[in-house]
């Protein structure tokens, strides 16, 4: 998807959001404390403008907040401003995020004729109970509801989930999955949770009522959720929070934080493909074939995962060597005993 589509991004945190969900601090999660103006959309929108094209589609996204919870006169403003932009070709497309139960068809119908071509919503997880610990105010069913709707209205969606929420398991984060492939998206995005100082979730961490959803933990889940969506033709296309400044700073106080979670779970997805070719391999010395662009992957960082298949099969010498314009990520490509 962003191989066509370049993104101008306009956060606005915690605008319209009529709940307050115990993960969340729009502020502090994108960086972002000032309210976004439509001044504001028409100097950034100015800004891109002067910097050449590459030919991919470019889509004005409003992000951060729940977009179609606001006051329509404020929505009103900040889409005129992106259909300004449209009309003057600066901009190709609208894109904003949502929650499942601010939508409905007169909605969808006053988005599209401002230029709105991609919903995001916020579906987080399939699980009642985490829903509800999670403060989210909606149930699955209303995410059914809501993606049903704006799929017959001819918009791209995109679903975001979360894993590690108050309740989650990763039993419960594979069935979310795997409801929202049903809903047959054109993308998704997997958050991990972090616990971010000043939420009612920091709170919880602190006296011991929710336990942290670690890096670790997190990339096992994950490891397992890619190739499902991938299996499915669905993107995934972001895993992990976006890094910025306050998260990396401290406001990250614990949780599934990482600049590179994403690399972290390709990187354990091929250890998990290499420990089920070498789980049946006699005693000897063993060459594992992986495409070239992926070898740093393969070894992981530090070259860990080399590390632990060594550790883990002992009886095995094994290399993990790259092969240019090979047919799958990581095969058996050789045993010598």
């Amino acid at each position: 998807m962003s191989a066509r589509r370049s993104i101008l991004p306009v956060f606005v945190p915690h605008m319209g959001c009529p709940h307050a969900c115990v993960f969340c601090d729009q502020r502090r999660i994108s960086g972002k404390r000032k309210t976004v103006t439509p001044e504001d959309v028409r100097a950034l929108v100015k800004q891109a403008a002067a910097l050449p094209r590459s030919g991919a589609a470019r889509q004005l996204a409003f992000y951060g907040g729940s977009f179609t919870a606001i006051p329509e006169t404020v929505q009103a403003a900040l889409l005129e401003a992106g259909r300004e932009a449209m009309e003057a070709g600066q901009v190709d497309s609208l894109r904003l995020s949502t929650r499942p139960d601010a939508v409905d068809e007169r909605i969808l119908e006053r988005l599209w004729s401002f230029g709105v071509r991609t919903i995001e919503l916020g579906a987080q997880s399939m699980d009642e109970e985490v829903l509800r610990r999670a403060g989210r105010g909606h149930s699955a069913k209303d995410l059914r509801r809501a993606a049903r709707m704006i799929r017959e209205a001819g918009f791209e969606l995109i679903l975001q989930m979360m894993t590690g929420l108050p309740g989650d398991t990763l039993e419960k984060s594979l069935y979310t999955a795997r409801e929202l492939i049903a809903l047959e998206p054109d993308g998704v995005r997997i958050y991990p949770t972090v616990i971010v100082r000043g939420t009612e979730l920091f709170d919880l961490w602190r006296r011991g009522e929710y336990r942290e959803h670690t890096v670790e933990e997190a990339v096992n889940w994950c490891a397992r959720l890619l190739p499902l969506f991938e299996e499915a033709g669905i993107p995934v296309i972001r895993l992990g929070l976006n890094p910025t400044e306050e998260l990396s700073g401290g406001e990250a106080a614990a949780g599934a934080y990482h600049p590179a979670l994403g690399e972290l779970v390709k990187s354990r997805i091929l250890l998990n493909r290499a420990r089920e070719l070498l789980r049946t391999v006699p005693p000897g010395k063993v060459k594992l074939g992986v495409r070239s662009s992926l070898l740093s992957q393969a070894l992981g960082q530090h070259r860990r995962n080399l590390e632990t298949l060594r550790r883990e099969f002992p009886h095995l010498a094994t290399e993990i060597v790259p092969v240019d314009d090979a047919a799958e990520d990581l095969f058996f490509l050789e045993q010598k005993v």
